[in-house]
C-alpha cells in the first residue's frame, strides 16, 4: 500500500479571500514525467534542465526526482527496481513515498518521448505557484506598512524578477552554432571599425584608456584603495569627464560624502581653484573668473548625484527609475560598496552580504547596459608589507568582489607614506584584474588640491 502523497506546504488562501483556492499543480503531470525518466536515461536527459526539483508539488517526486538525476549524473541506467533499491540504502524510500508509490508511479508511463511535454508543463504549474506567492509576500508588505517606499518597492520588484529569472526553460539559453551569432559578431567588428576613438566611454587617463579601450557597457569596475589614496577623486575625476565634458548622463551615489561637498570638489576640478579657497571663501580675482567659467559647465551637466540611500535595494530602485527617466543614462558611479547593506533580509555573514551586493551589481550593469564602477575599500594588508604595494587580495570583506568585477584599478600613492618620497605627487593605477585585456601600472599626476588626478603630460 503506498503512502498517501504528501504536498509541499502552500498556503491556498489569498489574504482577505471569502474561499479557499487550489493551488496550481497537475499531479497526473508529475507521475507521468517520472515515469518517462524512470524507464529512460534519454528521458532524464533532456528533461533534467527543463524541470528542477522543487518545481514538483509533491514531495515524494521531488526526493524520486533527485534519484533518477542522481543515477544519471552517475552514469547508471533509468530502472524502477534500482532506483527503489538506491532510494533504501540512502534512507530515503520513506520519503519517496515507498516502493509501493514508486511501482504505481511507474505504470502511469502512457508512451515513450512525452518527457519533455510533461516537464513543461510541471515547470509551468511551479511558475505560477511562485507568482502566486511572490504576490501574497508583497501583499502582506504593503498591509504592514514597514521600511521605506524604495526598499519596499525594490524588494517587490526583486520578487518579481526572481520569478521571471526562474521561468526561462533551459532551451531558452541552449548551445548556439558559430553561424547563429556571426553575422552579429561581423557587423559589431565593422561598427568598431567605423568608430573613432573609443569603443568605450573616455576615463580621461590616457594610457588607462588605451589599455582598456573604453568602459563598455555591463562591466563592472572596482577602484580600491586604502583611506586617503583617492578613490572618490579617481571616480569622480572619469564622472566628470562622462557628464560635464562628454554629456554622458551619468550617475554617482555617494554614501561617504554630501552632494554639497560633491559639487565643491567638481568646482575646483573643472576650475583648476585650490579646495581650501573655496571651503575658505577666501578667492583670489582668478579664482572668480575660473569659477565663473566652471559653474555653467557643471549646471548644464547631466549628472545625478545621490548622497541618501544607504541600502543596495534602495540604490537599486533609484538607478531603474533613473534609467527609466534617462534611457540614455551611460556610467554609474557606487562609492562605495563597503558602505552599503543589503536591506530586508540580511546574510549569515557580513562577507556574505558584501558577495550578495557585488554579484548584484553586476547584473545590474549588465540590465542598465551601463559600466558601474563601484568604489571599495582595501584591508590593511599593504601596510603589513615594506613597499606598501596593494593587492587585490586587499579588499575588504572582499567576499567575490575580485571574481564578479570586470576589472579592478588599486590606488596607490608613495607620498602618502612618505612625504620625502622621490615620486611625490604621483599616483599609480594599477590594473589588477582585466578581464578582457591585459593588466599594467598607470602613473598619474596628483593635484589633490585641485581635486583630480590628471595625465603625467599636463603637468
Amino acid at each position: 500500500m503506498s503512502v498517501p502523497v504528501q504536498a509541499m506546504p502552500q498556503q491556498d488562501e489569498m489574504p482577505g479571500a471569502s474561499r479557499t483556492r487550489r493551488q496550481p499543480y497537475d499531479e497526473h503531470a508529475e507521475k507521468a514525467l517520472l515515469a518517462a525518466m524512470m524507464f529512460s536515461s534519454e528521458a532524464v536527459g533532456e528533461c533534467q534542465d527543463l524541470v528542477r526539483a522543487d518545481d514538483y508539488y509533491l514531495r515524494q517526486h521531488e526526493t524520486i526526482h533527485h534519484a533518477l538525476v542522481d543515477r544519471f549524473t552517475k552514469g547508471k541506467p533509468s530502472d524502477f527496481r534500482l532506483l527503489i533499491e538506491d532510494l533504501r540504502q540512502t534512507g530515503q524510500l520513506k520519503a519517496a513515498g515507498g516502493a509501493s508509490y514508486i511501482t504505481e508511479i511507474s505504470l502511469c508511463l502512457e508512451t515513450t518521448g512525452v518527457g519533455p511535454w510533461y516537464a513543461q508543463s510541471v515547470h509551468r504549474k511551479a511558475v505560477l505557484r511562485r507568482l502566486i506567492a511572490a504576490g501574497m509576500h508583497i501583499t502582506e508588505m504593503g498591509f504592514a506598512e514597514e521600511g521605506e517606499i524604495d526598499e519596499l518597492m525594490a524588494e517587490a520588484a526583486g520578487e518579481i524578477a526572481t520569478v521571471a529569472e526562474g521561468a526561462a526553460n533551459a532551451d531558452d539559453h541552449d548551445f548556439v552554432a558559430p553561424a547563429d551569432v556571426m553575422a552579429d559578431v561581423l557587423d559589431s567588428i565593422d561598427a568598431a571599425g567605423r568608430k573613432e576613438g573609443l569603443a568605450g566611454l573616455a576615463t580621461g587617463y590616457t594610457d588607462l584608456d588605451n589599455l582598456t579601450n573604453g568602459l563598455m557597457p555591463g562591466q563592472l569596475i572596482v577602484i580600491a584603495g586604502r583611506p586617503g589614496m583617492g578613490k572618490s577623486t579617481v571616480a569622480m575625476d572619469i564622472a566628470r569627464k562622462n557628464a560635464i565634458q562628454a554629456q554622458v548622463p551619468t550617475a554617482f551615489i555617494s554614501l561617504e560624502m554630501p552632494v554639497r561637498e560633491l559639487i565643491m570638489r567638481c568646482i575646483s576640478a573643472e576650475g583648476r581653484i585650490a579646495l581650501h579657497h573655496l571651503r575658505s571663501g577666501q578667492l583670489t580675482d582668478d579664482d572668480v573668473s575660473r569659477m565663473q567659467k566652471a559653474v555653467p559647465r557643471i549646471n548644464d551637466a547631466p549628472l545625478y548625484i545621490n548622497d541618501c540611500e544607504r541600502t543596495y535595494t534602495a540604490v537599486q530602485a533609484k538607478l531603474r527609475r533613473l534609467k527609466s527617466k534617462h534611457p540614455d543614462l551611460g556610467l554609474v558611479v557606487i562609492d562605495y560598496i563597503q558602505l552599503l547593506k543589503l536591506g530586508g533580509r540580511r546574510p549569515e555573514s557580513r562577507q556574505l552580504e558584501v558577495s550578495e551586493i557585488s554579484s548584484s551589481m553586476k547584473l545590474l550593469a549588465k540590465e542598465l547596459g551601463v559600466p558601474i564602477i563601484a568604489l571599495a575599500q582595501l584591508n590593511r594588508g599593504p601596510e603589513m608589507r615594506s613597499d606598501k604595494k596593494p593587492q587585490v587580495s586587499d579588499l575588504r570583506e572582499s567576499g567575490s568582489i575580485e571574481q564578479d568585477a570586470d576589472m579592478v584599478i588599486l590606488i596607490h600613492r608613495e607620498d602618502a607614506y612618505e612625504k620625502d618620497s622621490p615620486r611625490a605627487g604621483e599616483a599609480d593605477l594599477i590594473v589588477g584584474k582585466h578581464r578582457n585585456g591585459s593588466t599594467a601600472v598607470i602613473t598619474a599626476a596628483a593635484q589633490l588640491h585641485y581635486s583630480r588626478f590628471v595625465d603625467m603630460a599636463q603637468t
